[in-house]
């Protein structure tokens, strides 16, 4: 495919990225995500997260499909603009527009390092990856907040690519622990969030996918090979276009696979160093 055929089938995408969500709080307190997976509208699928599990590697996994050993981002202190073909490279490239309401390390990799508070909160430049973007740098930023930061995005720039990155159920699961009351709050709170925002999408023709980076285990830490910090949700509308056999068994979906599904949904061609379907 061309990329003048993309940008003349291209689809818009909103993608919810849910910082420190694992898969089993998600299936349990998502009700209105979980709704839609009963009422055969969605589909929730397992995905195991790339390692390390932290924040900042996997941020890039999910953008690039690349995996650390390739992209360099080995730890959450490696503060540099990212080395490989982004999704946002992909899109303005394909000639679509691009826009962010994300933490702060979304800006470091594909837009501007180190970040300046004064300066980087709110970014509007047509030549960078991230056209536009309003990017907050406390952890405890109120998603309420951040998610109407993003329809500010949507609603003004008319943007076909749209990545949403939220941190509070990370930072209830550090402050408290993954198995906490204020976690699974705060997994909730998100819940009524997406239960406002979600059929609004839906109604204007837009593509969605709701995942996570890693998930969080019972002592508040994520950064290893647990269940509890590998595994977290994808939600999709409509069809996946993955082989069911890279779907099932006890592992699940690899995280490499989310890059390149973001470039189906926005009929974009992937990069070379994303994996294939086959």
């Amino acid at each position: 495919m061309s990329f003048a055929k993309a940008e003349a089938e291209a689809k818009k995408l909103v993608v919810v990225v849910l910082d420190g969500l694992r898969y089993d709080a998600a299936r349990k307190y998502l009700g209105y995500m979980e709704h839609l997976v009963e009422q055969g509208e969605a589909a929730c699928y397992q995905v195991q997260s790339q390692l390390p599990s932290l924040s900042r590697p996997l941020y890039e996994v999910l953008l690039t499909g690349t995996p650390v050993a390739r992209n360099g981002i080995t730890a959450n202190h490696i503060s540099r603009l990212s080395r490989e073909q982004s999704v946002f490279h992909l899109a303005i490239t394909a000639g679509l527009r691009t826009a962010a309401a994300a933490y702060h390390w979304v800006s470091e990799l594909y837009n501007r390092a180190p970040f300046n508070p004064v300066t980087d909160r709110h970014q509007h430049d047509e030549k960078q990856p991230i056209q536009h973007g309003i990017f907050y740098f406390e952890d405890h930023y109120p998603d309420s907040h951040l998610f109407l930061d993003a329809e500010h995005l949507r609603t003004t720039y008319d943007p076909n690519f749209l990545y949403i990155h939220s941190m509070n159920i990370d930072d209830m699961g550090h402050k408290h622990g993954g198995e906490s009351k204020q976690y699974e709050g705060a997994v909730r709170t998100v819940d009524g969030i997406l239960a406002t925002l979600v059929p609004l999408w839906r109604s204007q023709g837009y593509e969605i996918i709701v995942t996570s980076d890693h998930g969080m285990n019972a002592m508040g830490q994520h950064g290893g090979t647990q269940p509890e910090e590998r595994n977290v949700p994808l939600y999709v509308f409509g069809e996946l276009p993955i082989p069911s056999p890279k779907l099932q068994g006890d592992q699940g979906l690899s995280q490499l696979y989310l890059a390149p599904l973001m470039c189906h949904y926005l009929g974009i061609e992937p990069s070379e160093a994303m994996v294939k379907w086959e």
